[in-house]
């Protein structure tokens, strides 16, 4: 029954096809029917066990060329070597392991979206059971407020409105009804449709459950996401590349020495042969898989205190590449709320409404100054109407000071619109609610018979045109009852439509006397109005997405709004947040679905590179563009929080899902998760995603630097005829140590105020690249040449001193490059010499370690070191520090280059 297209079957169509009738199944039915179909449930795939999160760590090329160095340490017996290169990657998986292990953790405390009981007939009698015990042929009963427990089709409804936005990205409820729907019929218009995840915002309904567990759409888009394979991470990539690179160098290396040192016979075999190994094993930056974990890490930690929750380690950095951003309109962009922005009395007097959400706070401007509305009879009048022909209710959350929505949203923008010009509806106003005839879908109004002081009057809201028809006097300034004048209504129809173009809910507002004796309210009752004015409203974008927009656009970053909802609508968003500009100078603004799918292949593809919005989208073209932008090269983020992105969210490089509103399908199907539903924490998280990669790169560079002047140094030692002027131990001592801590202290380095005026890094842009190439070179040049010189100077004295003075320069050199690593632009008097407390904390400890290990006997004679005077230290470290003023050239230099 999969394939049945249950809207285009009349209601007793699918009564027959399910085998079943208005008085719903026997439990002995119900159960016969659970054994054929399954649990009413879509199993929870976001949850991963921890194993898997263990092992997912070790997948990478550079810890499998550790694993590599640390078998070779093993074999030639070099076990210090082997357990401290172990150790490393030990911390490595540990640190990518919890982080992601708590994030999970976080992600299952923001699931909210359960659905425990449902109400049903079985047995001819209405009941309640376990929504995971439905079966297809169950007739269901839905009331205000009830979450849909699975897909029906509607047999009996009394003004049923849905909210679908979870689902379909419509922010506005939808009106059901129990008619034919067209074959072709996409889900959003299938309105004799119910489906579930979504829910009742008004009205009562009975449906036959038609599909349930993963055969209905929400299932069939979580069963979607399992069949996207997703691929490695660009970090991840950039990582396994970087690894190659370092294990062809590494043999490379290692092969040039021992052949040339053999060629020689300067140095005995044995000690050739261990150098060899040292220099293979060193030529692999032991510390950076840690190191680079820590940058990760340490970016995690900065993107959760600005709301963002990283539930892929290495997304951290890829988000810094992000080139485009696709993202949903509602709940995303917009507050997913409804605000009333504009009023306009019977007699054409407009007013602007501040404030937005639920919160009461606002004021009233009438020509751009803030006055008075309770001051205008009319307006009164019209706030009267807005407040008590209402059912919703706002309550307010004092723990944290929030606003929420019991009921309609159109009802609940009209009620707190009333609540701003300081009317509480229900609280000791001497009004008294006698009536209410909810929101009719025929009639398309609603209407409360209310008391007012021995007067009985009935306060109708509805869509304006049918409102408008029925009235036939108006409200004039003193508020009291007028007739029409000559084009009166003509211009309140011209405002109508000036409001509906600004993708504006429009909502009339009337109100009749009736009898005294009037108890009831009856359809025959509705006509005669007079008119009190009219309310536009709109689902407000959140308060900073315009600046959010405008920092991508800055940062080379393109914003794509992918929405469920009316083009109209989406285009009128489009402009408020800046996605495209206010003006139409250009065409097509926004493209529908229907639209895209009468494109050829490569006109599809002009429209994906051009259009910047594209609105009543399903899931699958949500896909389709982002597997399109995805083959042109593009890293894309998709941002959402409805069922309906969640397969976009997998398919994309990075998945950003919104915590609160967020559905728990997109939740698991993403990578990242924002605490607050805020578009502009993406902004951020892209922020702190570019100073990750800079710090990735640099602190790669900064060992990676150090490991080819060490190389360079042992090769032209041997070349050059002189002892080899660094041992094993020593060598292992600088990659491990002196390297560890300076590069830990660089992982800490913040931005430098520019990130977010630089274009996107290419995703097939290495960490090694030929721009920092010419830097490398010189810096291992130059370190290579001080060591040497500093070991051929105190060779006359001794082996063990010439070693010694060898070892201080090369760590010193490290040292001082540390500055250099800290922006690969900027000079580090610009940044500030000492604005990273951490790396002026390693200098000094490292300082001290040398100190310590060069004058303490016991490690003196471990690393076979004769003693260094005070004097001849601080010369040592004084030449060392002509790596830092080299650098510092270098980058003058290459500014003026720039700029010319």
């Amino acid at each position: 029954m999969q394939n049945v297209l249950w809207h285009s079957l009349d209601e007793q169509q699918v009564l027959d096809v399910l085998n079943t009738d208005r008085t719903g199944l026997t439990s002995s039915e119900a159960q016969e029917r659970l054994v054929k179909y399954g649990k009413n449930e879509i199993p929870d795939s976001g949850r991963r066990h921890w194993i898997f999160l263990l092992v997912k760590q070790l997948q990478s090329m550079l810890v499998f060329i550790l694993f590599i160095a640390a078998f070779i340490s093993w074999i030639t017996g070099h076990y210090i070597d082997m357990y401290v290169i172990l150790a490393v990657i030990m911390i490595n998986t540990l640190i990518g392991f919890i982080q992601e292990f708590r994030a999970d953790k976080a992600i299952e405390s923001l699931k909210t979206m359960v659905i425990p009981v449902a109400k049903v007939f079985r047995n001819s009698t209405k009941t309640t059971v376990d929504s995971r015990m439905l079966v297809p042929g169950d007739i269901i009963i839905i009331e205000e407020g009830d979450l849909v427990p699975a897909d029906a089709r509607l047999i009996h409804i009394r003004n049923l409105r849905m909210i679908e936005s979870p689902l379909t990205g419509e922010s506005v409820p939808v009106t059901k009804n129990t008619e034919l729907a067209d074959e072709k019929s996409g889900l959003a218009d299938r309105r004799n449709m119910i489906y579930k995840g979504t829910f009742a915002a008004g009205g009562y309904a009975e449906a036959v459950v038609t599909t349930t567990g993963m055969q209905t759409a929400l299932g069939e888009i979580a069963g979607s996401i399992k069949s996207i394979k997703k691929e490695k991470t660009n970090f991840q990539k950039k990582i396994d590349t970087l690894a190659r690179q370092m294990g062809i160098i590494a043999i490379i290396s290692a092969t040039v020495l021992f052949i040339i040192g053999y060629i020689d016979k300067e140095a005995p075999a044995e000690e050739l042969m261990l150098v060899s190994i040292a220099a293979l094993v060193s030529a692999i930056p032991e510390g950076l898989p840690a190191v680079l974990a820590i940058v990760l890490a340490i970016g995690a930690n900065h993107m959760a205190k600005r709301n963002a929750i990283i539930r892929e380690f290495t997304a951290t950095e890829t988000l810094g590449a992000v080139t485009t951003i696709i993202t949903d309109k509602t709940g995303t962009l917009t507050q997913n709320t409804l605000t009333v922005t504009k009023l306009a009395t019977a007699d054409g007097e407009i007013w602007d409404v501040t404030g937005d959400g639920w919160s009461p706070a606002g004021n009233f401007k009438k020509n751009g100054i803030i006055s008075d509305i309770m001051d205008a009879p009319n307006a009164r009048m019209l706030l009267t109407i807005g407040g008590w022909s209402n059912n919703s209710e706002i309550r307010h959350h004092t723990e944290d000071d929030s606003y929420h929505l019991v009921g309609d949203p159109t009802e609940g923008a009209l009620l707190v619109l009333a609540r701003k010009a300081g009317l509480k509806p229900g609280i000791g106003t001497g009004i008294k609610k006698l009536d209410d005839l909810p929101f009719n879908s025929e009639l398309k109004m609603r209407a409360t018979l209310v008391d007012q002081a021995d007067r009985k009057m009935l306060l109708i809201i509805g869509a304006p045109e049918k409102i408008l028809s029925n009235c036939t006097k108006t409200l004039d300034k003193s508020g009291e009852k007028a007739e029409f004048v000559s084009n009166s209504k003509d211009k309140i129809k011209n405002q109508i439509n000036e409001w509906s173009s600004l993708a504006m809910r429009v909502i009339g507002l009337a109100y009749k006397e009736v009898p005294a004796d009037t108890e009831k309210i009856f359809p025959e009752m509705l006509h005669d109005f007079c008119f009190a004015g009219l309310a536009g409203m709109i689902d407000p974008p959140r308060h900073d997405v315009r600046k959010s927009v405008l920092q991508c656009k800055q940062a080379g970053i393109r914003v794509i709004m992918a929405t469920g909802d009316h083009i109209n609508t989406a285009v009128a968003i489009g402009r408020a947040t800046g996605i495209i500009p206010e003006s139409e100078d250009y065409s097509p603004l926004a493209l529908t679905e229907q639209q895209l799918e009468n494109l050829d292949e490569k006109e599809f593809e002009n429209a994906v590179s051009q259009v910047n919005i594209f609105a009543r989208l399903t899931p699958n073209m949500k896909l389709k563009i982002a597997d399109v932008l995805q083959k042109k090269g593009d890293l894309i983020a998709m941002t959402g929080d409805g069922v309906n992105d969640a397969p976009a969210l997998k398919k994309a490089d990075v998945g950003v899902a919104m915590g609160i509103a967020g559905t728990d399908v997109a939740r698991d199907a993403a990578q990242v998760v924002l605490a607050d539903d805020n578009f502009s924490t993406i902004v951020h998280a892209i922020e702190e995603g570019r100073i990750v990669f800079t710090n990735a790169r640099q602190t790669s560079f900064f060992l990676i630097t150090t490991n080819f002047a060490e190389i360079i140094t042992l090769i032209t030692s041997i070349l050059t005829g002189l002892p080899i002027p660094l041992t094993a131990t020593q060598l292992l001592w600088l990659n491990l140590v002196t390297d560890g801590v300076g590069d830990i202290s660089l992982a800490t380095e913040r931005g430098h105020g520019d990130v977010l005026q630089q274009k996107p890094v290419s995703p097939k842009e290495g960490i090694l690249n030929k721009e920092i190439i010419p830097f490398l070179f010189i810096n291992a040049i130059l370190m290579t040449v001080l060591t040497l010189t500093a070991f051929k100077y105190f060779l006359p004295i001794s082996l063990e001193k010439a070693r010694s003075a060898a070892f201080i320069m090369m760590a010193f050199t490290q040292l001082f490059n540390l500055f250099n690593m800290r922006s690969l632009k900027l000079s580090v008097f610009r940044i500030g010499m000492f604005s990273n407390k951490y790396i002026n904390i390693a200098l000094i400890v490292s300082l001290i370690i040398q100190i310590c290990i060069i004058e303490i006997p016991f490690f003196e004679v471990l690393f076979k070191f004769d003693p260094i005077s005070f004097s001849e230290f601080t010369i040592l470290g004084m030449i060392a520090s002509s790596v830092l003023w080299v650098g510092e050239i270098y980058k003058w230099i290459k500014y003026r280059m720039n700029k010319f």
